[in-house]
């Protein structure tokens, strides 16, 4: 199994804040989830690069930053769900 951990707090660092995501709660949360867990098999190792990656059903995951930006921008609250 791959420690990503380092990988993934440098995604943050590079790609998220050094872009100008400033809401904690977003950062924190991409510190915290497992994006490995969410892309198909054998692209763990590419998760926290920032660009899509292939999820089931022909689908993809949207780059990390896009996702931060839309979280932030939406402005999400306690007991939004």
């Amino acid at each position: 199994m791959l420690d990503l951990s380092h990988a993934r707090d440098r995604m943050v660092e590079v790609h998220l804040s050094r872009r100008g995501i400033r809401d904690r709660e977003v950062l924190e949360a991409m510190r915290e989830v497992p994006r490995e867990a969410f892309v198909a098999p054998g692209f763990e190792e590419f998760a926290y690069e920032d660009g899509p990656l292939p999820i089931a059903e022909g689908q993809t995951i949207s780059q990390p930053y896009i996702v931060a930006l839309m979280i932030e921008m939406a402005e999400i609250g306690p007991g939004d769900h």
